[in-house]
Order: C-alpha cells, then sequence, then structure tokens
C-alpha cells in the first residue's frame, strides 16, 4: 500500500509517500511544493494543486492522508489555508484516490506518542521509522511524512 502524506500550506506544502506492507514501512519520496509568493491567490492555489496532481502520476499512490486545518489567531490566514488544502485534497480525489483527514494532534499522538509534541520530536521519530530518510528534508516534507505514517498506523487499528 502507497500512502501519499499531505501538509497543506499556500507558501510551502509537504508531501511524502511511504510504501506499507503489514507492519514494514519504508520511505519511499517526498519534498514541498513553494509557490510563487507574487503570483494573485487563484495562480498559486493551480500552481499547488498541478504539483500535486504531478506526484500522484509520478508515484501513484494508493490512499492520501491530509493534515487538518487548525484555526489560527489571524482568521483570513485560516480562511486562505483552507482554500489551499481545497486545491490539495482535490487532486487525490479527481484520482479517485481516498483521503484521510486528521488533525495536527492525533498525527503527533500516533507518531510520536505525544499529542502535543513539537516539530523537532516528529522530525526524529519519522527519522527513526524511516531509516533510509535522506539527511537533509525540509520540515514540510517531514510533516507530510508524519501524515502519511499516521494514516498508515491509523489503517491498522481500525482493520
Amino acid at each position: 500500500m502507497r500512502i501519499l502524506g499531505l501538509d497543506p500550506g499556500l507558501r510551502h506544502t509537504g508531501w511524502g509517500l511511504i510504501e506499507k506492507e503489514g507492519s514494514k514501512v519504508t520511505f519511499v519520496a517526498a519534498g514541498v511544493i513553494s509557490a510563487q509568493t507574487d503570483l494573485s491567490l487563484a495562480e498559486r492555489l493551480a500552481e499547488i494543486h498541478t504539483a500535486i496532481t504531478q506526484v500522484i502520476l509520478d508515484f501513484k499512490p494508493d490512499e492520501a492522508a491530509i493534515e487538518e486545518t487548525f484555526v489560527n489567531k489571524n482568521p483570513t490566514s485560516t480562511l486562505k489555508l483552507g482554500q489551499a488544502r481545497g486545491a490539495i485534497i482535490l487532486a487525490p480525489a479527481e484520482h479517485k484516490i481516498s483521503v484521510a483527514e486528521y488533525t495536527p494532534n492525533q498525527i503527533k499522538k500516533m507518531v510520536v506518542g505525544v499529542g502535543h509534541a513539537d516539530k523537532n520530536q516528529v522530525d526524529m521519530m519519522v527519522r527513526r521509522m524511516l531509516p533510509t530518510l535522506p539527511e537533509h528534508i525540509p520540515p514540510d516534507a517531514s510533516d507530510a511524512l508524519a501524515v502519511a505514517l499516521c494514516h498508515g498506523f491509523m489503517r491498522s487499528v481500525l482493520k
């Protein structure tokens, strides 16, 4: 089972792919899509959507998972993140790939064991679970791998 994890963002969207065979989990690929900040909102959303679609075409995931939007102090930022998330989630949906959604606390609890873990703790556990991960991986890609790992574990629990 190939799982695509997605960490949505309007500036930087992380993506990460893992392969899960029973209890064995292996790293496949990861990256970050950085939208051009000088584009209009609509153009940035289209750019992100196109890039996620290309990842799907290149790596052919079986399922996808995305981090849910949390409410920021700034409502405008929250709304824009929601729009980015919509553009991102549309790509797997267009390819008939199911998309699971997890809160940041669910992801951290599943990967680290603590729902309020910090980014360094999440990154450290992702590296432990995926020992073939390249040394220098951007934080957004590591977060996306955490989403994929969370989904892989949740699939096992819910079966």
